[in-house]
């Protein structure tokens, strides 16, 4: 823009105007906001008007246009310097908050073992915003007494706020599915952990303690060819046997945590069906089957899955995760959260 300002003066009539200041100051300004090669490529542009005005009002051979040059490199080089440096220093600091932000994603949402009792499992999540590790969505998978325990949820909002709430939902799930032989009492557990988060000082902003809910779903694999299901208000999982997948949709809808106090009448036992050895479970938050093309349709995910053939659960989701990558062109709107599990025996 001063390139432009410059060379409108210099051929105007107004060129007896001194513009080599504004030349000189434009690599520096340009590292303000610039990286390295965009400083750079500034001060090529402004030595280039230079050259190209004296050369147009015969100002060669004047003190001023060697000055102005001198002044203008001695000004790129500490423009450059300068704006490496301060390169450098930020990836260095979003280097450690990705670091940190690893760490906390171990914590909150670790990896689920590959063989838990009866059944091999596989997890996967994808943040939706650039450079994020963690965000609403959770999951869990623990072998207990009763079976291998699973959760997957959604947490409406993001932020800070959000990461509170889905740890205090896992941190309840984690401790109750050793204790509760209820699936509908371990759900309980999460809630009653939710209300506590929510009802500390500052911790959730105020439009969540008006308008906050989190979808779950809880299903327990027991010894049986049975998988057993809690759903309060999440996408129901699916389920491929033989090639074909089988949506495990509730009989009764149920509310997400957190909205309990709007309905009456909750049922009190998990729901039940076939789960033989080979099929295989898929766990997984909306922002799966929400996530649009460039034809703004929706992900085909039942599609996919019958599409997919793998021998483990983990390339089961790599595969399934490309197909994903492949309709959304790389870019989600959404975070992402998959589960999947095998019977195995």
């Amino acid at each position: 823009m001063i390139a432009l300002l410059v060379v409108g003066i210099e051929l105007s009539p107004a060129h007896f105007l001194y513009t080599g200041p504004l030349l000189v100051a434009t690599p520096a300004l340009a590292a303000v906001t610039m990286g390295p090669k965009g400083t750079l490529s500034a001060a090529a542009v402004a030595v280039l008007v230079s050259v190209i005005t004296a050369t147009h009002n015969h100002a060669w051979g004047g003190q001023q246009v060697y000055t102005n040059l001198i002044a203008l490199f001695l000004v790129s080089v500490a423009s450059v310097t300068t704006s490496s440096a301060v390169q450098s220093r930020r990836s260095s600091e979003l280097e450690q908050i990705r670091r940190i932000a690893a760490a906390a994603q171990d914590v909150i949402l670790r990896p689920v073992p590959r063989r838990l009792g009866t059944v091999r499992a596989a997890s996967m999540y994808l943040a939706a915003e650039t450079g994020a590790q963690i965000g609403g969505d959770l999951y869990e998978a623990v072998q207990t007494r009763y079976g291998v325990r699973m959760i997957v949820g959604d947490v409406r909002g993001n932020g800070l706020p959000a990461v509170r709430s889905a740890a205090a939902v896992l941190g309840a799930f984690r401790e109750a599915v050793h204790y509760e032989d209820d699936l509908v009492e371990v759900i309980h557990h999460c809630v009653a952990a939710l209300r506590r988060e929510c009802a500390v000082p500052g911790a959730v902003d105020p439009e969540s303690l008006t308008e906050g809910f989190v979808t779950a779903l809880v299903a327990q694999v027991p010894d049986g060819p049975v998988v057993e299901v809690v759903n309060r208000g999440h996408p129901p999982p699916l389920v491929l046997r033989q090639g074909k997948v089988l949506a495990l949709a509730p009989t009764s809808a149920m509310p997400p945590m957190g909205l309990e106090d709007l309905v009456t009448g909750l049922p009190d036992t998990a729901e039940r069906y076939p789960f033989a050895v080979g099929d295989r479970l898929l766990l997984y938050t909306d922002g799966v089957i929400e996530a649009r093309g460039r034809d703004n349709g929706f992900f085909p995910l039942a599609e996919a899955m019958e599409r997919v053939s793998a021998h483990t659960p983990q390339d089961y989701l790599e595969q399934l995760h490309e197909e994903l990558v492949r309709h959304t062109h790389g870019h989600l709107a959404d975070d992402v959260a998959m589960l999947l599990v095998e019977r195995s025996a």
